[in-house]
């Protein structure tokens, strides 16, 4: 089942790290890499695995205002959804990998779901929607 997710931009404390994290540890594509040198910025998108869409833009916090922003973003911590069409599966590959589920699996009116906390204090809905017939 293909996933979506809308453009967000995170801070993190550090790129690779960060890229380490959400493609190792959560499956994540890394789509863009990229160095501005004239600009003094990298450019890092990740998105889950068979996401349509955007993705998450990782922005690295570059002074001490914006890392007390880590895991506190835009207001309040960001919280996703990512989809899935084998809940069980991810769910406990997730756990051997270490992931902190923070709300154990339920079914709801969208689906079966958990919620986790990535390393930066984000919330993740894994969701896999009901079967619905066509």
């Amino acid at each position: 089942m293909p996933q979506s997710l809308a453009l967000v931009s995170i801070v993190v404390p550090d790129y690779d790290e960060a890229i380490a994290y959400y493609v190792d540890v959560l499956g994540f594509e890394l789509i863009e890499d990229r160095e501005v040198p004239e600009q003094s910025k990298r450019f890092v998108i990740i998105r889950p695995r068979g996401s349509t869409g955007a993705g998450l833009v990782l922005g690295r916090a570059t002074n001490p205002e914006q890392a007390s922003r880590i895991g506190n973003q835009t207001g309040g911590r960001v919280f996703l959804f990512l989809h899935t069409d084998n809940f069980e599966r991810d769910y406990e590959a997730y756990r051997a990998k270490g992931v902190e589920f923070i709300r154990p699996p339920a079914d709801m009116p969208y689906g079966r779901v958990a919620v986790f906390r990535d390393r930066y204090g984000n919330l993740w809905d894994l969701v896999q929607p009901p079967i619905t017939a066509a």
